[in-house]
């Protein structure tokens, strides 16, 4: 059976996988700064290498299965280093946390992120 849908993608020149892929790696790196990239990234790498094995016995989509890994892992990355990025904030401003104004809050917090 997988002889017969390896031979329908080749045929039909598509790679659903790789596309799927693709689509995955793009949203993720687009919504990692907000986090939720991470998830579809990790997502979209798997199917993306799956996608790639796909495209070396087929032949048929490998610029996008490729396209899927690289978008993918740095959405990854990006998604990584906004989750750093937030718990280090919340760190060196968790005494702004409970302000009686909002000039309150941003006064602490530039208080606390100038050293001071």
């Amino acid at each position: 059976m997988n002889a017969q849908v390896g031979t329908r993608t080749a045929q039909n020149g598509r790679n659903s996988l790789a596309t799927a892929a693709m689509a995955l790696g793009i949203t993720g790196l687009c919504t990692s700064v907000v986090l939720i990239g991470g998830p579809l990234a990790v997502l979209g790498l798997v199917l993306g290498i799956a996608a790639l094995m796909t495209a070396k016995r087929t032949g048929v989509g490998r610029g996008k299965a490729v396209t899927a890994v690289v978008t993918s892992a740095l959405a990854i990355v990006v998604s990584g280093l906004g989750a750093v990025f937030m718990v280090w904030y919340a760190n060196k401003t968790q005494e702004c946390y409970q302000p009686d104004s909002f000039h309150q809050y941003t006064q602490c917090v530039r208080e606390h992120l100038d050293g001071n």
